[in-house]
């Protein structure tokens, strides 16, 4: 069960997570486009409870499935889960519980959280890039640069960001939730 302080911070970081995700860059080498939604999640990771994460991430996908246009570029629809980037949404649930797993686990060793959204974003790209590969009708290893490679190093720095300011400002919020 979850109290009102609970539930409002799981609200705060799925509306988080609505505003950045549509926010997109797009790649020329890839159909799918650089997103704020994996710092979102990261963050998300950082700051809440892995149950909070799990459900704050959870809520954002069912926004959009059913036409919230919170998806990269401003879409909406479960369509979204069949086209090339279907897999990375799904594959966002493993990325918040992976990584809210080490980050909850490790609130004091940042190495060991960083090392497991890479872990977690590994996952991810895997299920991503075998979805985006089946959809497009390529070889995994045909997809993989466009699909993955592409944006390791900037997940990398999203990851860096998100610790650094998650583990400051988990506290704050642990402090006030005792108040």
């Amino acid at each position: 069960m979850f109290h009102a302080h609970s539930l409002t911070q799981i609200a705060l970081m799925t509306a988080i997570l609505c505003i950045l995700a549509p926010i997109s860059i797009p790649i020329p080498i890839s159909p799918v486009a650089l997103t704020g939604s994996t710092f979102a999640i990261y963050f998300a990771a950082c700051v809440l409870t892995p149950a909070q994460a799990r459900i704050s991430v959870l809520l954002y996908l069912l926004l959009g499935a059913v036409g919230v246009p919170v998806f990269s570029g401003y879409t909406a629809g479960f369509s979204r889960f069949t086209a090339p980037g279907g897999g990375y949404l799904v594959g966002y649930l493993f990325l918040v519980t992976i990584s809210a797993f080490f980050c909850s686990r490790y609130h004091s060793r940042p190495i060991l959280q960083i090392g497991g959204m890479f872990l977690a974003t590994l996952v991810t790209y895997t299920i991503g890039t075998l979805w985006m590969a089946y959809v497009t009708d390529t070889s995994f290893l045909q997809s993989l640069p466009m699909g993955a490679l592409v944006f390791l190093p900037f997940d990398f720095c999203k990851m860096l960001a998100a610790c650094f300011l998650g583990n400051r400002i988990r506290p704050q919020l642990e402090q006030m939730q005792t108040r």
